[in-house]
Parts: structure tokens; C-alpha cells; sequence
């Protein structure tokens, strides 16, 4: 395959070295002679930020495409891709002149960036993921058709990537962000490994600029010793496996450090530093058969001390995206190296993905790699919802699981059994009752593992877990159960509003449903447990409809007149009066649940609205009042208190100031460190809103340097 040389791309800037390159990976056939000479006449006098001429970037552009796939449709389409959106072109003429697989592939990108620019929100704003999900979630969907988009929308964002630095900051890191969240993992879930990994780390150099050059200083620093280390260990592999049978054209070693990303999210994840790295070192061994990758783990576990549980074996159940290799950690002189072992053709694959084995020509897509993009296809609320569903599945390691038939399944690392659920199907994930583990019995919640067999129990019935949506963790799982849920709520919602309308009325559940048709509340019906004006505006309308032709309307209104009732946190609203609030036993809600409140003897009992006691006196029609908890105002405070320099002086301050009930919202200690004290600020929220109060409260675990109201800095400072 060829290769591209990312050093070489960066550093070309006119168009004669462009296509000189370009070339060097692709035959100048007349379609791609006849594209390159359309996009220069299209694109002629203009530049790119950086001063070179703008044709420079898809001439790039189709060279790191040509590396990827060779395939000549996507080269051109690479060439014409942003034709159509700066100049007049139409895409009936590209599909004249280049064919309608060209002309598929151009409009595709182009909706790609169309969609893009008019969603994308002002770079000024600090919702950068939100952003990027809605901007994942349109190319999602306009891409669908055909995953070679994708293909060359990510050899343009890479090349855009690889000139980032001609652009102001603000834009660098907007651009970085958008492409460390949306585009990387898009390369990572098609396979196209060495592009996910440069992706990444471009987008790591100006997104955390002093932690680069923290993993740049030591690299530089131990360099000598890394290479000492990584050729001595090559070495010894190549000597063990010339001993056992193999000749020097029969595999091949390569060596490498983490690429520096990686570094990273390891330090992050695990919060260690570089030195505590187990695989920053790692191997890889080439091998022909894949039998032969078998023998070679042999030996290198013959060999060397290897670390137990570190052995993953994707050759035997390859990744969902097709990857393929053998996965080993083994001591040597003191160092640790990671160890993987594949044939040349896995090698392809994991460096190119579904690009390595597509017949382009047919027009072929491959369907496994395909599957987790149609999966992603969510009816999600929100954007911000559809980032939460995503996001666990983009950035996480897989497991492999079996059904008791020995049918593989990949869930993200920390997937629970109910995840597993999902996967088998909907249904069964919505009825499953318990699971087997390994043959024994387990709980739905139980965390998965590599190589787990699992059976499903399941019942007649859907189970709605509300309460267990933050626990699963595929957003299969998380979307399925949110749906049933919210189509169990909005059904208690809809009953309730017909129990508190009856209530207030006194009338039949039929004679509600006929009003709120009437007038043309139906719709809205669920919204009125909760909105206490529309609450109201139903009760206007409900009037004027029972009223017409009575001479006794305008008393009946006064009798419907909401009247409020407040009880500690709970504020009622009721045509009749509420004497006293009572917690039922069975549920307990706390502060900011979802409630209901049933009317008995000038009564309310409140319930948790899943409450089951509470499902079935809102299915026997029993009398409902309106309920809501009251607003609170929290008061926002800045503190810095000096404390003595003890142990444990800390949370004993923060033990004392949640009893107080006050909320941290940030927190910075030792600022500045003296022998015997020491400095704490932090930002806080409270019920409180005397400062002199809290003052008084807070002088008694050490010296208030600085303490202020931040919503009325000026006038509280003290």
C-alpha cells in the first residue's frame, strides 16, 4: 500500500510540488488530468490564509486520499470538493463530466459543509461540544449513503489540520476541539487508525499546548535511552524467532513510543504520570499466516515474564470495525513493552480500515463497518442529549461478550449486563428479568468482562428503569430505556391532569376528555401536572365552554378559582382547601423529584410520580390537586480563609460548611503555603442570604481574608 509523508505534506506549499506528489501516489489518467486542470480553473486566484495558492489543499488533499484508497473516484471527488460550494459550478455538471459516482461522492461533502456552516454556533461561544455534536449528528446524516464521504472528508480535515497554524488562536482551538471530538473518532470507528492517531495529536498540540510539551520534554529527555531500550528489545525478538523456524523474509519488527494523545488520556484516565506508563513501549511483529501469529505469542510468552491479564486476543474475534491482532504486555530488563502480532493483511486493515479491502469500482461499501454508524442514527430530543448517547460509544475500548450459542457481541469496556440486553434486541432488553453469567446467576447491573458467556431471562411485560439510565452504558441501552420512560411519564402526566381537571370540576373522566378536545387542549394535556398557568388557561376555557346560556357562569367560575396552599417545600394549588401535606410512607420523594399529590380528607399525600402505589390510585381516578416543589434562590459566595497548615483542618472545614447546607461550586487550596497556615478559596452557593450570618459562622474555622456576595459584589464586599 502506499504511504503517506505527513512531514513531506506539511511542508509543501505550491502547486507544482502538489501535483509532482500527488502523482508520485496516483497515474495522472486523463479523468484526474481533466479534474485537476477544472479545480485550478475553478479555484484560480485564490488563496488561503497562509498566502499559498488555495488549489494546494484539495491537490493535498486527493494525495492523502490516493494514499488511503487508491481509488480514483474519490481522488477526483477530493480534487472537486470545494467546487461546487466557492464557485458556480453545479453538480449536474460534475456528473456530466466525471461520472454520477463523482458526482455522489461531491455532493455529499459539499452537504457535509453546507450543513455544517449553517448550524454551527458563533466561535465565541463556550458550547464547543454541543457544537460538535450537532455537527457530528448532520454528517451523520448526510453521509449515511455511502462511508467513502466520510473517507475524504477526513483526508480534508486532516490536511486542514496540517495547516492549522496559519489561523489566530481563537480558531485553531475551535477548529482542534471540533476534530479531537467529532472527526477522530470517526477515523477510529472506520479503522483508519494512523489518521484517527494523527488527528489526535494535531488537535493535542493546540488544545493542551503545556501538556505536549511536558510529554515532548521527557521523551527528549529519555530519548536515548527509549531507543536503547526498544532496538535492544527488537533485537531479542529477532533472534528468538530467526532460533525457532522463521527466515528474515518471513516477518518483519517495528518499534514505536504511544503517540502522544494517548499518552495523555492514559495519564488522565488512570491520574498518573508518564513514568507509571505501562505500554508507553511498544512492538509490533509482522508475520504472513495467521497461524503464525499464534506460534510467535508462544514464544514471546516463553521468553519473556508476561503480565496477566494483559492478553487480548481481536485475531479470533476481531474488533466491530474489522480489526485484527494478537495484544500481549511482558517484562524485559526492567522495562515494560507492549506486544501485537498480526499478519501483513491485518496490518493493512488496522492502518486503513474499511478503506483497505473495498472494491470501489462496484461501488461496494462494507457492511460491518457500516453498522455502528446506522446504530448511531438516534431520535435524540436535544443535541446536547445526542452527545451524552454518543459519546460513550466513540470514546471507549470494547469488550467481547457471547450469547450462550457462542454469537460475539462489542460493548464499551464497563457495560453491564442490561447493555448486553439491548444488543441481543429492544424487546429483550426492555422484558429482561435477570441474567447468567457464566452459568451464574447475576444481576442486570452486574459489570461485564472479556469472554463473559450471558443469557437473558425475560418477562411478559416492558420493565421501565428510570433510575438505571445513568448506569448502563451503550447508548442503544440509554436511548431505549429514555424512551420508554418518557412514554411512561407523559402517560401518568396525561392521567393526572384528567384526575386534578375531574377533581376541580366534578365531572366524569369521559366529560374531561370531550372538554379538553373541545377546547383544544388535547395535545397539551400532559404539560398540565406541571405548568401551572396552562393549568389555569384550561380551566378559563373549560368555564366559557360548561358557562354558555347559564346564568349561574359567573358564579361557578369563582368556585373554580385556584387558590394557593404552601407547606414547608411544597406549594399546592386547589379549588378546595388543603389542611395539611403529608409524605406517604411507600416512596419518600426528596427535594426536586418528580411528584404527584392525591386529595383525601383536606389532605394532600404526595408521591414519587414512579411511585407504584401511587400508578394505581392514578388509574382508579383518585382525587389529584396541582403540586410543584417551590423555587429556592441560592445566594452565590466568594471566600478565601486562611486555616492552620494541620492535617485534615480541610475536611474539617468542609465537613462544618455542609452541615451549614452550603453547595461548592470550586474549590483551590494552597495558593499560597506558610509553615503554619495556609490559604483555601472557593465559590460557593447557599439558602443564606446574610452574609454577616455566615460570616460569623465561617470565623470560627479560621481567618476570612476576602468574602463577598458574587451576584452583588459591590454592595455585600466585606
Amino acid at each position: 500500500m502506499n504511504t503517506i509523508n505527513i512531514d513531506k505534506v506539511t511542508k509543501i506549499n505550491d502547486v507544482e510540488s502538489a501535483i509532482e506528489y500527488l502523482y508520485s501516489l496516483v497515474p495522472p489518467s486523463e479523468p484526474i488530468r481533466n479534474a485537476l486542470a477544472f479545480s485550478q480553473q475553478a479555484h484560480h486566484n485564490q488563496f488561503r490564509k497562509s498566502g499559498e495558492p488555495y488549489i494546494v489543499h484539495p491537490v493535498l488533499v486527493g494525495a492523502i486520499a490516493a494514499s488511503i484508497t487508491g481509488d480514483e473516484a474519490m481522488v477526483i471527488a477530493a480534487l472537486l470538493h470545494d467546487v461546487v460550494e466557492d464557485t458556480h459550478i453545479a453538480i449536474d455538471e460534475i456528473a456530466r463530466d466525471y461520472g454520477e459516482d463523482v458526482a455522489h461522492l461531491v455532493e455529499g461533502l459539499t452537504k457535509i459543509d453546507t450543513i455544517r456552516d449553517a448550524q454551527l454556533i458563533p466561535s465565541h461561544s463556550d458550547e464547543k461540544l454541543v457544537v460538535s455534536a450537532l455537527s457530528f449528528r448532520k454528517m451523520l446524516v448526510a453521509s449515511i449513503e455511502d462511508v467513502r464521504v466520510l473517507v475524504v472528508k477526513l483526508c480534508d480535515r486532516l490536511h486542514n489540520m496540517l495547516t492549522l497554524g496559519a489561523l489566530p488562536p481563537h480558531k485553531q482551538h475551535r477548529i482542534a476541539e471540533e476534530t479531537l471530538v467529532v472527526y477522530a473518532p470517526i477515523a477510529q470507528r472506520l479503522g483508519i487508525s494512523f489518521v484517527k492517531n494523527l488527528l489526535e495529536d494535531l488537535s493535542f498540540q493546540y488544545l493542551f499546548k503545556e501538556e505536549k510539551e511536558a510529554i515532548d520534554l521527557y521523551l527528549e529527555e529519555n530519548y536515548r535511552s527509549i531507543s536503547r531500550r526498544l532496538n535492544d528489545f527488537c533485537e531479542k525478538l529477532s533472534k528468538m524467532m530467526l532460533e525457532n523456524g522463521f527466515n528474515d523474509d518471513e516477518f518483519e519488527i517495528l518499534s514505536r513510543v504511544k503517540h502522544h494523545y494517548s499518552i495523555y488520556l492514559k495519564m488522565q484516565r488512570k491520574g498518573i504520570s508518564i513514568d507509571e506508563i505501562l505500554d508507553l513501549l511498544a512492538v509490533r511483529i509482522l508475520v504472513k499466516k495467521p497461524i503464525d501469529c499464534y506460534r510467535v505469542f508462544g514464544m514471546v510468552h516463553l521468553n519473556f515474564q508476561p503480565l496477566s491479564a494483559r492478553f487480548k486476543d481481536y485475531v479470533a474475534i476481531p474488533k466491530e470495525n474489522g480489526y485484527q491482532t494478537l495484544h500481549t504486555t511482558v517484562f524485559h530488563e526492567s522495562a515494560i513493552y507492549e506486544v501485537q502480532i498480526r499478519t501483513y493483511e491485518m496490518h493493512k486493515t488496522a492502518e486503513l480500515g474499511v478503506a483497505a479491502h473495498w472494491k470501489y469500482k462496484s461501488g461496494g461499501n462494507n457492511p460491518i463497518s457500516l453498522d455502528w454508524l446506522h446504530n448511531l442514527q438516534y431520535q435524540s430530543e436535544s443535541v446536547e442529549a445526542f452527545y451524552e448517547l454518543i459519546k460513550n460509544d466513540l470514546f471507549s475500548d470494547d469488550i467481547s461478550v457471547f450469547s450462550p450459542k457462542g454469537k460475539s457481541y462489542t460493548l464499551p469496556r464497563g457495560a453491564v449486563a442490561l447493555d448486553f440486553a439491548y444488543a441481543v434486541h429492544t424487546e429483550v432488553g426492555d422484558c429482561a428479568e435477570g441474567c447468567l453469567i457464566n452459568k451464574e446467576k447475576a444481576s442486570l447491573l452486574s459489570e461485564l468482562h472479556n469472554g463473559d458467556i450471558v443469557k437473558i431471562t425475560t418477562g411478559p411485560k416492558k420493565i421501565n428503569r428510570c433510575s438505571w439510565i445513568d448506569t448502563v452504558k451503550t447508548s442503544r441501552a440509554k436511548a431505549s430505556m429514555r424512551s420508554n420512560c418518557n412514554q411512561r411519564m407523559k402517560a401518568i402526566d396525561s392521567q393526572s391532569a384528567n384526575n386534578i381537571l375531574k377533581t376541580i370540576f366534578n365531572v366524569d373522566e369521559a366529560r374531561v376528555n370531550e372538554l379538553l378536545i373541545q377546547t383544544h387542549l388535547d395535545e397539551q394535556r400532559h404539560r398540565i401536572p406541571h405548568e401551572l398557568d396552562l393549568l389555569k388557561e384550561t380551566i378559563n376555557r373549560f368555564n366559557q365552554e360548561l358557562g354558555e346560556g347559564s346564568r349561574f357562569s359567573s358564579f361557578l367560575s369563582r368556585r373554580r378559582k385556584l387558590k394557593p396552599y404552601l407547606f414547608s417545600a411544597l406549594e399546592f394549588h386547589a379549588t378546595t382547601s388543603i389542611g395539611d401535606a403529608v409524605f406517604d410512607y411507600c416512596c419518600h420523594p426528596k427535594t426536586g423529584d418528580e411528584i404527584v399529590a392525591f386529595l383525601q380528607d383536606g389532605k394532600a399525600y404526595i408521591h414519587h410520580k414512579m411511585c407504584k402505589n401511587a400508578a394505581v390510585k392514578i388509574d382508579h381516578h383518585e382525587p389529584m390537586v396541582f403540586v410543584k416543589w417551590k423555587a429556592q434562590h441560592y445566594f452565590r459566595y466568594h471566600l478565601i480563609i486562611s486555616m492552620q497548615s494541620a492535617q485534615g483542618s480541610l475536611a474539617e472545614l468542609l465537613t462544618y460548611m455542609a452541615k451549614m447546607g452550603v453547595d461548592i461550586n470550586s474549590i483551590e487550596l494552597g495558593k499560597e503555603k506558610f509553615e503554619h497556615t495556609q490559604y483555601c478559596e472557593m465559590e460557593f452557593q447557599t439558602l443564606e442570604a446574610d452574609l454577616n450570618r455566615l460570616r460569623s459562622k465561617l470565623e470560627k474555622k479560621g481567618k476570612i481574608i476576602q468574602f463577598f456576595r458574587t451576584d452583588d459584589a459591590y454592595r455585600n464586599q466585606g
